[in-house]
């Protein structure tokens, strides 16, 4: 069985540490059943621009950048950061990304 250990985190818990990097961590006041709908919906953004690359399709391609985009901003992992947000902010945030990849569906 794989069990995969939590990445690093830096101390103030706004990064993980991955190969050395720091990515922008995932907003921790985020719900688990919305966080993971919405990782649900970046793993098949993802697997939906590696379609459209290998297909060469540039309009699929794009379409699917602009869902990873959505989700990565609804996560917390882009755009304004999170911890600059107030509480009723980064909740917009969530919903509204959320409401918009449910609306848009897998592709």
């Amino acid at each position: 069985m794989d069990v995969r250990q939590p990445p690093e985190k830096t101390p103030d818990g706004r990064f993980v540490v991955i190969g050395g990097r720091r990515w922008r961590a995932t907003d921790p006041d985020l719900p688990e059943e919305a966080a993971a709908r919405l990782r649900s919906h970046l793993m098949a953004a993802r697997r939906a621009v590696r379609s459209a690359t290998s297909a060469g399709d540039p309009d699929a391609e794009r379409s699917a950048r602009a869902r990873v985009h959505r989700a990565k901003v609804a996560l917390g992992e882009r755009g304004t950061p999170w911890w600059e947000q107030s509480a009723a902010e980064r909740r917009r945030r969530w919903r509204d990304g959320l409401a918009r990849l449910d609306e848009d569906g897998p592709r």
